[in-house]
């Protein structure tokens, strides 16, 4: 049986009109706002998402493990192929985009349900709601954690925004930023390039050429990063002053 690590930071997700509810399903853990309670529908999204991730990633040698990019397959599961593409573009393997992906599959499948829909997914989110959103920093120890926010306009979405950390949770990360952030339109590839954005952060000083590096990436519409009490963000990002 799968167990599930406290996300307190759930506790503040909040928007007006809108109704907060949990899905879980073994390793996936998802946090969703709809007009309704749809945990009913999103779990049933998610266990047939899941059966065919496991099917496929039994058969195909090496998928789960794989730090390097996999080629595509024209008969991979939709949400499989989300992730095969967006690690060539990002340069992981395919799990570096599963949890954005996972999101956008599941908010994509409830839409028909509910006109305004978030799904996060362990930092990953996918936002379809209509209305503007502030997407609070969570950077570890820095100082800007908590007091900085990413602002999505109503005419901006649907749009995903992908985070890495090196020193907060349990995903895999090879480098050391406090918080490695992309913004795009697919889900898949804002959290594999996320992935790949902290990978190439040690320090402070990896900054500016990670964020040279994420401008290279089609499909990626803008990054932030944070080490500590330096930051610094490229492209589409708004920063909101959270006080």
């Amino acid at each position: 049986m799968a167990t599930f690590e406290p996300r307190n930071y759930r506790l503040s997700c909040r928007a007006a009109g809108l109704c907060g509810f949990a899905a879980r399903v073994k390793e996936t853990d998802l946090w969703l706002m709809a007009e309704s309670d749809l945990s009913i529908q999103a779990v049933e999204l998610v266990i047939e998402l899941r059966r065919g991730l496991e099917n496929y990633g039994v058969s195909r040698s090496g998928f789960f493990d794989s730090l390097e990019p996999l080629a595509d397959d024209d008969l991979a599961p939709p949400l499989v192929r989300a992730m095969l593409r967006a690690g060539i573009a990002a340069g992981t393997g395919p799990m570096a985009a599963v949890a954005g992906a996972m999101a956008q599959f599941v908010a994509v499948g409830l839409r028909p349900l509910s006109k305004a829909v978030a799904v996060e997914n362990g930092g990953d989110l996918y936002l379809d709601t209509g209305r503007d959103i502030t997407i609070g920093l969570s950077a570890g120890n820095s100082p800007f954690s908590g007091r900085l926010g990413l602002g999505v306009k109503a005419n901006e979405q649907p749009m995903a925004i992908g985070t890495s950390s090196g020193t907060v949770g349990h995903s895999l990360s090879l480098g050391r930023a406090d918080a490695a952030t992309v913004i795009a339109k697919d889900a898949a590839l804002a959290d594999a390039a996320a992935t790949a954005l902290g990978n190439r952060i040690t320090g402070a000083a990896d900054l500016e050429k990670a964020l040279d590096w994420a401008k290279t990436i089609p499909g990626v519409l803008g990054a932030l990063a944070v080490v500590g009490r330096s930051i610094a963000a490229w492209g589409e990002i708004e920063l909101v002053d959270l006080g």
